[in-house]
């Protein structure tokens, strides 16, 4: 409870006096006197103590109240002001709070504030503040990403040899444990391939993670499910994924070490790590080949188990590696059916493998079901619409191109309106050879309503034609997926059959020879 003295001075400060504003100020921020500790409200009183011109008060803000704290209780433009006065006056950690607040905010401060907050890092840097250093180095990345020089006009005389200084800041900041510069030393070292210096940089972190989650490795080497508590960030999971790939990709592998630096980042939610770990635990490669054999059999309930979570987790590859597995006969649970669940999803989340594969079983399967065909179409051109040349290749057969249409086209010409309206039908019928090269037999028969799968044209009148043979027409243009919709639209309430309005098939010929009589 505030004591009358605590009160009197309570009472000044609402009244405005600023000494007694900055004494409750004070108070607040170091507690005690029947009043709390509250950085919160001590910023508030010291804050309209500095508004009257009291130095103490931003000196206190300056040494006191750290960027985490002040960024949730003031405006950034409002507090920059009090944290310069405190860096100019000589606190030197004031200066990166300065910098911050500018540089984290640059919409609500000019040019002049953000070259004010680069030569404050850059005095703290030179003098070996690796906080700074590291703050210093990410802008100096900002700056290699201006494309229109707004940056480089600013701070440009203030950087003069740009990559190789922030690499240096970066190595400094590193070595001195600063954790988020060390991160971006291990970045830059994996995007570059420097295996070396990745695992050199790496392998200190890496042995701290497993030390802190020691509990969980230990169950892990008893092959026991891990129950302990897993303390690992997401940027961490990354680095033991990428230690672990890079240890399994040794001449000398230990798959056993690698798992289990692999089974922690998969705990902290990693989905590659879980990928990477399922196919470990299969003793499988991305491409389904076998391997680490001699270091035991593989568990396949563990590695479907973790592969269903990375393929949860948005993997394609993952519900691919599962279709693989299933299709397996080393697998006591061998199921082709599931296995072709597992294949579809994969190729339904864009894998060009998955999708090449998946259309390569159906249309050996097309004549176990009809739909088969139709169905392996589909994803050879969604396999090419990825660049997949094998899909390419597969899809030639089924072009317009390859069809017979020479009689179409010669008959497309001798069309007009006329003889749209007195047979409208018959011109549609024409119209859709001429589009998807059809003979005359697939075009005075196929019943257009049901040979449209939206993708593909379906030309099957082995009922009524026994010389054909069912074969499938790819969509691959605008063009002619409109004119299908138009014919489709025309015929959507007419019987295409041969008991229907256009007759059998020995009327229809005559209805095109008399209509078209060059071309007999």
């Amino acid at each position: 409870m505030a004591t009358r003295e605590q009160l009197a001075v309570i009472k000044a400060a609402r009244a405005g006096e600023s000494r007694a504003q900055l004494a409750l100020g004070s108070r607040y921020l170091y507690g005690g006197s029947g009043l709390p500790r509250s950085n919160g409200t001590a910023f508030y009183w010291l804050k309209r103590a500095a508004e009257q011109g009291v130095d103490d008060a931003w000196m206190m803000i300056g040494r006191n109240i750290p960027y985490e704290q002040v960024k949730e209780l003031s405006s950034p433009s409002e507090a920059a002001v009090w944290y310069e006065k405190a860096f100019d006056a000589g606190v030197a950690h004031a200066g990166l709070t300065f910098a911050r607040l500018v540089l984290e905010n640059t919409g609500q401060f000019d040019r002049t504030s953000h070259a004010r907050a680069i030569g404050a890092l850059s005095f703290l840097a030179s003098h070996d503040d690796h906080q700074a250093q590291w703050l210093l180095a990410q802008q100096m990345q900002i700056l290699a990403r201006d494309e229109h020089g707004e940056v480089r006009a600013e701070f440009g005389s203030l950087l003069p040899d740009g990559t190789r200084l922030e690499e240096h800041l970066i190595a400094e900041a590193a070595h001195a444990g600063i954790e988020q510069a060390q991160y971006a030393l291990l970045d830059k070292a994996w995007d570059s391939a420097d295996h070396a210096a990745f695992e050199r940089d790496a392998a200190p972190l890496v042995e701290r993670l497993l030390a802190r989650n020691a509990a969980a490795v230990a169950q892990m080497e008893r092959d026991a499910d891990v129950t302990a508590g897993i303390v690992v960030s997401a940027e961490e999971a990354v680095l033991l994924l990428r230690l672990a790939q890079q240890r399994l990709r040794a001449s000398q592998a230990d798959p056993r070490a690698a798992g289990h630096m692999l089974e922690l980042a998969a705990l902290a939610g990693n989905p590659e790590a879980r990928f990477e770990l399922g196919l470990l635990c299969a003793k499988m490669d991305r491409q389904g080949e076998r391997v680490f054999m001699e270091h035991g059999l593989a568990n396949f309930k563990k590695a479907l188990h973790w592969l269903e979570l990375a393929g949860e987790g948005g993997l394609a590859a993952a519900w691919h590696a599962m279709a693989r597995i299933y299709s397996r006969s080393i697998y006591s649970q061998r199921n082709l059916h599931v296995a072709m669940q597992y294949l579809e999803r994969a190729a339904d989340m864009g894998l060009v493998e998955a999708q090449t594969e998946f259309a390569q079983i159906s249309w050996r399967n097309r004549r176990d079901d009809r739909i088969n065909d139709v169905r392996a179409l589909y994803w050879w051109q969604k396999a090419a619409a990825q660049g997949d040349r094998q899909a390419q290749d597969a899809l030639q057969p089924f072009s317009a191109g390859a069809g017979q249409h020479a009689w179409a086209a010669a008959a497309m010409a001798g069309i007009d309106a006329k003889m749209r309206n007195v047979n409208p039908f018959l011109c549609a019928r024409v119209e859709l050879a001429a589009t998807f090269g059809l003979s005359k037999p697939e075009a005075l028969l196929i019943d257009v309503k049901q040979a449209d799968y939206g993708h593909c044209l379906v030309v099957d009148i082995c009922d009524h034609y026994a010389r054909s043979k069912r074969r499938l027409v790819a969509i691959e243009t605008e063009a002619q997926r409109a004119t299908l919709s138009r014919i489709c639209r025309l015929f959507s309430d007419v019987d295409c059959s041969l008991s229907g309005l256009e007759g059998n098939y020995r009327q229809r010929q005559y209805r095109l020879k008399t209509s078209f009589p060059e071309l007999a």
